[in-house]
């Protein structure tokens, strides 16, 4: 647990520093025309027209710009996603486009009941001490909306596809996935179980 609350805290640290760079400074209507090839996976108002696929809608600007750039530099990889961020060649493009996905209505998932969902909550909420685990409202709120606008390091969750997270929290949990900010998630996601995983992203894609 040390290791996690370690982690927060170099990442809240580093808020300050990155808050100005991943300011939106994009225009959404020019980003609407400028993510043409986007709407194909992840529909034109930013909601993905596959389960598999992420909702943008909403999404922080900066931590799109961030993933766009990581799929570039190799340190996230997807044969669709890697191919497609390498034809944002210019930076106002990648600025533009962020913001148009900003702008729309936030993701919304049908909320679920059950057991499955009430264990996601319990770990959306409080987390696991025992197994190491942050509550995940700890960093993405407790909507899944993010915290803070000028937080873009932690995206926004509530609504997201639950085949897309359980894909994303397998990916860090067995690190196929290591581009979270140090190294975080990951290792949260090694104190979860399968069962574990699959009821949060339950919960998670409900909100």
């Amino acid at each position: 647990m040390n290791k996690v609350l370690g982690a927060v805290i170099v990442v809240v640290g580093a808020l300050g520093a990155y808050g100005s760079a991943w300011a939106a400074k994009g225009d959404p209507a020019a980003g609407k025309e400028k993510s043409a090839l986007c709407h194909g996976c992840h529909g034109e108002k930013g909601m993905s027209v596959a389960p598999n696929f992420p909702n943008l809608a909403g999404q922080f600007s900066g931590y799109i710009k961030k993933q766009i750039r990581d799929f570039q530099a190799g340190k996230r990889n997807d044969d669709t996603m890697s191919a497609m961020a390498a034809t944002v060649t210019e930076a106002q493009d990648l600025e533009d486009i962020a913001a148009y996905f900003m702008s729309q209505t936030s993701m919304k998932g049908a909320a679920t009941k059950g057991s499955k969902a009430d264990k996601g909550k319990a770990i959306f909420m409080d987390g696991n001490l025992e197994k190491g685990v942050y509550g995940c409202k700890n960093c993405h709120g407790e909507t899944g909306k993010g915290k803070s606008a000028d937080n873009h390091l932690f995206p926004v969750i509530g609504g997201q596809n639950k085949d897309y997270l359980l894909k994303q929290l397998h990916d860090l949990k067995e690190g196929r996935r290591t581009n979270d900010p140090a190294g975080m998630m990951g290792d949260i996601a090694k104190g979860l179980s399968d069962d574990d995983i699959e009821a949060v992203a339950e919960y998670i894609s409900g909100l």
